[in-house]
């Protein structure tokens, strides 16, 4: 970074890296935010779409049967940030534990590892607050086995990095972080700020705050990003915000990938705090009324698939359906082991489901036949829409 392109209007300061380079050390939070009559709206837009959102999680007999495919979703469109390709069906095969059928996608197990660590992170909310040993566990999972093991998984970096174009030097970078010895610093204040009572600032605006300073100290050399964006959902949850994690930004992100970068980077060359929270605010309330849709449509279709196989009088089969919103590819070994059941009946059940239009066989294999429910997936991976 050069120091004409900074104008932060207090927010930081640049200091030099071993390099001979200027880093950027964001200030402790909270910051000064002008509360304009659009940014108030924008508050108050997200708070009553995500208030919505947490009506419907309150109210779900089964949580874990939406909870599952949407943890799925939010895996992929962040991994898909960083250029890492799987969709949702591959993660899913991926868990099989079946080599026969996994997928063959090579980044399917980046994306799984976030699925991995999004749900350790849920439960560890339950035990510690979100804190600095939480974030090393959440990033040994993420990078277990998988491209960015060397960049030492569950450790903060000890050394420079910088963000810009791929292969782009130092001083070539758009952003260059806090340098070890300050980054440390950060963290620790962080840290207090994330499990200090909160102060007059909104909570939602609170929540927009730590994700920019986490991005903005960049403490691993690989992963900040994927961690970032999960910190979202388990301070949304562990706040109270909201009672079951339903609500991802990443397909926000996604779709508004170069705006994005460009805000967040501009809260440190500029100081547009308030730009980033109304950024952030949207996105919050696009994804509470998309989130609340697709609840809907899922609840919806499990009905219509329990009325399908009513006159069936089979146990097994309204369990299956169950089972299939919650996770909608499925082989006769996996129904099996899962429901405990025989082979003859998981295939007959299998079977049944085929018949009426639930279920259908991918591909042409003769062995190790993968089944899908095709409509849950055209829920989960349709484009954003709010109704």
């Amino acid at each position: 970074m050069k120091p004409h392109e900074v104008d932060n209007h207090g927010v930081g300061h640049l200091t030099p890296t071993i390099e001979g380079e200027q880093a950027f050390v964001p200030d402790n939070l909270p910051p000064r935010v002008e509360w304009t009559g659009e940014l108030v709206t924008a508050l108050s837009e997200a708070d009553r779409a995500i208030g919505q959102l947490h009506g419907i999680g309150l109210n779900l007999p089964n949580p874990s049967l939406l909870i599952a495919p949407f943890m799925r979703r939010e895996a992929e469109m962040s991994s898909r940030i960083e250029g890492t390709q799987a969709e949702v069906r591959d993660i899913y095969l991926f868990e099989m534990q079946e080599p026969d059928v996994q997928s063959e996608v090579p980044d399917v197990r980046e994306v799984s590892n976030y699925v991995r660590a999004l749900d350790h992170g849920l439960k560890r909310c339950n035990e510690i607050p979100v804190c600095l040993r939480m974030i090393r566990e959440l990033h040994e999972i993420l990078l277990k086995g998988v491209r960015g093991e060397k960049d030492r998984p569950g450790e903060f970096r000890r050394s420079q990095n910088w963000i810009g174009s791929r292969g782009c030097t130092i001083a070539e970078a758009r952003y260059v972080p806090p340098p070890p010895q300050e980054m440390d610093a950060c963290l620790d204040a962080l840290e207090r700020f994330i499990n200090a009572p909160f102060g007059s600032a909104p909570v939602l605006a609170w929540l927009a705050m730590v994700h920019y300073q986490f991005e903005a100290i960049h403490p691993f050399r690989d992963g900040n990003g994927r961690i970032g964006r999960l910190l979202i959902i388990l301070l949304l949850c562990s706040k109270g915000i909201l009672d079951k994690p339903l609500l991802y930004l990443s397909a926000y992100f996604e779709r508004n990938r170069e705006q994005y970068y460009e805000r967040l980077l501009r809260v440190s060359t500029h100081g547009e705090w308030r730009q980033w929270m109304l950024f952030f605010l949207r996105g919050i309330q696009e994804q509470s009324l998309d989130a609340f849709a697709r609840s809907r449509q899922l609840m919806d279709l499990q009905q219509q698939f329990h009325t399908m196989v009513k006159s069936r009088r089979s146990a097994i089969q309204y369990k299956l359906v169950d089972l299939l919103i919650e996770r909608p590819v499925v082989t006769v070994v996996f129904v099996r082991d899962y429901f405990c059941v025989t082979y003859a009946t998981a295939k007959n059940s299998i079977n049944r489901l085929i018949k009426v239009g639930i279920l259908k066989q991918v591909g042409t294999a003769k062995r190790n036949k993968v089944f899908i429910a095709e409509q849950v997936f055209e829920i989960i991976g349709k484009p954003f829409s709010t109704r």
